[in-house]
């Protein structure tokens, strides 16, 4: 009996450990236990649900810890899917969690208040006048693709590929500096967006990222404010 026991309280225990609620009813399901078991979740998502407001939360209804094979194809370690933050088993550490965390939030966020964000153009000119530049940097450099290329602001898997394989991220940090925020910031209107919503929460001086970003700065202080937001719903 007293073994029957001490196995139902251990297996109750595991199911809270993997299955747990955060004070503002977000529901935590770890399906895929964390390779690195120093990682306390449960305070990376208290830490999250501190900085960024709630009602740039408001879309997240749920966070996975799980192997999925957007992980593999995509060679991510997170990503946002229909209300979902899907989190890999195989984040580094606490500030990798974080970091990932907020940056898909960022994603969330364009589903509600995109015509915010992206309504006036403005950041979308931001951008593009900065992917010129980069362009430019890289043509100098030897790093030779159409201009075209570079002036579409959607994703494009094989401009991702140019940057990240054949430009290489070290090299894209250096020419990046004073342009972008990071290596990662070029990819596309949206991950421009997502990196500098990642580092408004970051850096609350917010002094980088209103020297390099100026407009994005600006909608970033618009969106703190939700009585200056149209709900795109």
């Amino acid at each position: 009996m007293l073994i029957d026991y001490l196995m139902n309280t251990h297996r109750s225990l595991a199911e809270q450990l993997s299955n747990f609620y955060t004070p503002s009813g977000l529901q935590v399901y770890i399906k895929d236990p964390l390779i690195n078991q120093k990682i306390d979740l449960e305070e990376i998502i208290g830490k999250v649900e501190d900085v960024v407001p709630d009602h740039l939360r408001s879309e997240m209804e749920m966070v996975i810890v799980g192997w999925f094979e957007e992980f593999e194809n995509q060679k991510i370690s997170a990503f946002y899917k229909d209300g979902t933050l899907h989190l890999s088993p195989g984040i580094i550490d606490d500030e990798s969690a974080f970091d990932d965390a907020v940056h898909e939030i960022a994603h969330s966020v364009e589903d509600v208040f995109g015509y915010t964000i992206y309504g006036d153009q403005k950041l979308k000119k931001e951008f593009l006048r900065k992917r010129k530049y980069l362009h430019d940097m890289l043509w100098k450099e030897g790093f030779k693709a159409p201009l075209n290329v570079f002036m579409n602001p959607e994703y494009d898997e094989d401009f991702d590929m140019f940057l990240y394989e054949t430009v290489g991220y070290d090299k894209l940090s250096t020419i990046c500096q004073g342009l972008f925020l990071s290596a990662y910031a070029p990819t596309s209107l949206q991950e421009y967006f997502a990196t500098g919503f990642l580092e408004f929460y970051l850096d609350p001086n917010h002094n980088f990222l209103k020297k390099t970003s100026p407009q994005l700065y600006k909608k970033l202080i618009i969106l703190q404010d939700p009585k200056k937001l149209d709900n795109d719903d």
